[in-house]
């Protein structure tokens, strides 16, 4: 079967599932998968160097904000 966000097992039903990939330098970029719904990925060029962060709401999953801080240029 499935499972949300491509995980191994499904999540409890009062849990919210998730999945976050850090990438591998210039050649694969780093993804955010929250229920099933991918937050940030190259595809959605939504990603930059440095911290990608996702902003959810732990109680109703709703995204909140998406960012990117560049740690390299300050």
């Amino acid at each position: 079967p499935r499972h949300k966000c491509g995980n191994q097992k499904s999540c409890p039903q009062n849990q919210f599932a998730f999945k976050i990939i850090s990438g591998a330098a210039n050649v694969v970029g780093p993804s955010i998968c929250f229920d099933d719904t991918v937050l940030m990925s190259s595809v959605k060029n939504n990603i930059g160097r440095g911290l990608n962060i996702a902003l959810v709401n732990g109680t109703s999953g709703q995204v909140l904000k998406v960012g990117t801080f560049d740690m390299y240029s300050g």
